[in-house]
């Protein structure tokens, strides 16, 4: 079969079976699971193309990492492990200070990137994301934080670890405490501003007049790496950490459109203890962040750079890849309900022969938003590229908009604005390595139906509690074009529980493999797609036999479907990233017992339940999932 071929079968596996009758859902084309002719299909197309070599395993509520026949895991660095030979030593009463927190891994780490060190197959540095805080576990009184110390505790426990890996003699990829790359990337650490929002208006301060530099990154969500070698963090839930202490400020529409609140988040309440993130105060402040920030982590004196020419909103990853001519391409979800989905095109070429010449090819190109034809009869359409350039496409002074920086600072105004569309919460995005075509995690919606976000074929249920994966394939086969086609991948469910409606699924989810809220996303090299959850554990309702949050592996051709890994009670599997060779598989487990419960990774009923990375492998060393 050529490629063609292979994209018509994945389409007669996942193609429409039946229409859904009247109520909320009329008129949505789902695939359901239970078609004779879509398990037909799926079996013969999983029987020519082997692509998984594993067993799937079955859902699990047990406090541990779940793994098919063959395979172990071992944990690689926990939140709270000492960086350095002086740092001091974790305490699992949460009694280490800010400063002794500045010398530890991070806390709820996610998004990871895998760096070869030039040479030295058995060497590397990772550089992984530090989310948002458990506070319950976080400061010793268990409670939101109550002082300006706490708050600098949160602070020096989110952001950006790196560390620096090695492979022993067994196969065993260990951390390297000590080594000169370790270093935290935190949320008071100075940054540079730069990009068209450089020195605007908007991103100056009294702190920062000039508008160049800002200090911190914070709820840094998942990630990319660039093919020179850089790590791209992407600030997602950024608008959490800002409130106000005027409670009559009256809130501007480019602030509620980020949701802030006066309030703040209400386990956060950094507002309250510094100033910074009073908009009270500083409203400017909130416009220095909800970017994505390019790191180094072969140079530890290095300064972070935010590349404001890649738009302000909730990124959730950076996907990066070429066009046909060698420029670069990133795509992004923005992460909230009825949100979008953006892809970045450099002005200049990647120069492959000399990697600093890169260093500054993301302040310079054109942001674009996409807009679905999404036929609420057709799980598949076609859609366009909307270039989000001041002066273009009714982005004028004369609707608000004053120049480029000011567009992309408001870059989910401009969306919106030239009638993007609006998506069941886009989260990562991957691009294929076999054939280009890009996937999306659309993990859930439970606005979905309301007023402003009509169900269409790309999102095809009324309060979407399940999700579903979008798929699109460039027009020529060229990122950088401004036309594409897609369909939905795999639109997932529980069939035992709704096995006539819509919620039972597309025809590749069944009893054995069901799962709700997809999230991570990631290709290996031989093309299998690896999906990771973050959604709803408790195991009943709606989500009955679905069990703890998990990691399953597809086979993008066929359709197939399997589940490959079960976290621990109350986590979120998060962070994906493999050794070149294929044989180390890197995974978070992040926030594991939230809500209580679970005593993961230490299984000590003294010790605080901790977010760690964790390292799977064969036990015959093998490549994973093949």
């Amino acid at each position: 079969m050529d490629n063609h071929d292979l994209t018509d079968l994945q389409r007669l596996v996942l193609s429409r079976r039946r229409f859904i009758g009247t109520g909320a859902l009329a008129g949505a084309a789902l695939f359901l699971a239970g078609s004779p002719l879509g398990r037909t299909a799926l079996a013969n197309a999983i029987s020519a193309r082997p692509l998984l070599g594993f067993d799937n395993i079955a859902a699990s509520t047990a406090d541990t990492i779940t793994l098919p026949p063959g395979y172990r895991f071992d944990v690689l660095i926990s939140w709270g492990q000492p960086l350095h030979q002086d740092s001091a030593a974790y305490r699992g009463d949460g009694s280490n200070s800010a400063e002794e927190q500045l010398g530890q891994f991070g806390e709820n780490n996610d998004g990871m990137s895998f760096f070869p060190w030039p040479g030295d197959a058995n060497r590397a540095l990772m550089a992984i994301n530090n989310e948002y805080c458990n506070y319950p576990y976080l400061l010793a009184h268990g409670k939101p934080p109550q002082s300006l110390a706490d708050v600098r505790k949160a602070q020096a426990a989110v952001g950006v670890t790196v560390i620096e890996v090695k492979r022993d003699a067994d196969g065993a990829w260990q951390f390297v405490q000590g080594s000169a790359y370790n270093r935290r990337i935190h949320a008071n650490l100075p940054m540079e501003i730069s990009g068209p929002a450089r020195g605007h208006a908007s991103m100056k301060t009294a702190a920062d007049p000039a508008g160049i530099e800002v200090l911190g990154t914070f709820q840094n969500c998942a990630n990319g790496m660039t093919p020179w070698g850089t790590y791209l963090t992407c600030e997602e839930n950024f608008s959490d950490c800002f409130g106000s202490t005027d409670a009559a400020l009256q809130l501007t529409p480019a602030q509620k459109r980020y949701s802030v609140k006066l309030e703040g988040a209400s386990d956060n309440r950094w507002h309250l203890f510094d100033e910074r993130f009073d908009i009270a105060r500083t409203p400017n402040e909130l416009n220095r962040h909800g970017w994505v920030t390019e790191i180094d982590p072969f140079d530890p004196a290095s300064k972070p750079i935010k590349r404001t020419a890649l738009g302000r909103f909730k990124h959730e990853n950076a996907a990066i890849t070429l066009s046909r001519d060698g420029r670069g391409v990133v795509y992004m979800g923005d992460d909230e309900r009825g949100e979008f989905i953006y892809k970045f095109i450099s002005r200049d070429r990647l120069d492959k022969n000399n990697p600093k010449a890169n260093r500054h090819l993301l302040d310079h190109g054109d942001l674009y938003v996409a807009q679905l034809d999404a036929d609420a009869q057709q799980p598949r359409g076609s859609g366009r590229w909307i270039k989000l350039s001041f002066g273009h496409n009714g982005l004028t002074p004369e609707n608000g908009f004053s120049d480029q920086g000011d567009v992309l600072i408001r870059a989910r105004a401009a969306g919106s604005h030239v009638g993007a569309t609006r998506m069941d919460r886009p989260e990562w995005i991957a691009v294929s390595p076999q054939d280009g075509q890009v996937y999306c995690t659309l993990t859930n919606n439970v606005q979905r139906g309301s007023e402003g976000q009509p169900v269409d074929g790309a999102n095809p249920r009324a309060n979407n509690l399940y999700g579903q994966i979008l798929r699109w394939r460039e027009a020529a086969d060229d990122a950088a074009a401004e036309r594409f086609d897609w369909d939905l991948f795999v639109v997932a469910g529980n069939p035992v529980v709704h096995p006539d409606s819509a919620n039972a699924g597309s025809t590749n989810v069944n009893a054995d493999n069901m799962f709700n809220s997809p999230d991570g996303l990631a290709f290996d090299q031989d093309g299998r797609l690896w999906i990771q959850t973050d959604g709803n554990y408790g195991n009943s309702g709606d989500f009955a036999g679905m069990g703890n949050n998990q990691m399953l592996c597809a086979d993008p051709v066929s359709g197939e479907i399997r589940r490959f890994l079960v976290g621990p009670k109350g986590c979120e599997i998060t962070g994906v990233a493999f050794s070149p060779d294929q044989r180390a598989l890197f995974i978070g487990v992040q926030h594991p017992g939230e809500g209580g419960g679970s005593t993961f990774p230490d299984h000590q009923p003294s010790m605080r339940p901790r977010s760690s990375v964790v390292v799977v492998r064969r036990d015959d060393g093998g490549v994973i999932g093949a």
